[in-house]
C-alpha cells in the first residue's frame, strides 16, 4: 500500500487578447455575430473553436456588402467597418489557431 499526492497547477495563458468599441454592437448584430462577440455564454459558448463558424459567415457578410454595413459606422468615427472588419478577422485567426482556449469577454 502506499499513498500517492499530486499538487497540480492549471496556468492560464492568455493567446489572445483584443479590444473593440461597444458602438459597433449595431453592426455587429446586423451582421449576427453580436451575441458571439459580447456575449458568448449567454449562447453556450465556451471554447473557441465554437466561434469559428459564425465568425466566419459575419465575416463573410461584412465583406460581401461593406456599403451596407458602413451605414452602420459611429458618427463620432469611433466604430468604424474598417475597424470592425480587421478586428473580427484577428479574432477568428487567432480562433482557428487556439480552438481549445477558453473564450473570457468582458463588457
Amino acid at each position: 500500500m502506499s499513498l500517492d499526492v499530486t499538487l497540480a497547477a492549471i496556468k492560464t495563458v492568455k493567446v489572445y487578447n483584443a479590444n473593440i468599441t461597444h458602438n459597433l454592437v449595431s453592426m455587429a448584430k446586423a451582421a449576427n455575430i453580436y451575441y458571439h462577440l459580447w456575449r458568448p455564454h449567454e449562447i453556450g459558448l465556451t471554447k473557441a473553436e465554437e466561434l469559428i463558424c459564425p465568425l466566419t459567415d459575419g465575416l463573410r457578410k461584412l465583406k460581401d456588402n461593406p456599403k451596407y454595413y458602413k451605414t452602420f459606422d459611429s458618427p463620432n468615427g469611433w466604430g468604424k467597418y474598417d475597424h470592425f472588419v480587421p478586428f473580427v478577422e484577428k479574432y477568428l485567426n487567432a480562433c482557428i489557431e487556439n480552438p481549445d482556449a477558453v473564450i473570457y469577454v468582458s463588457r
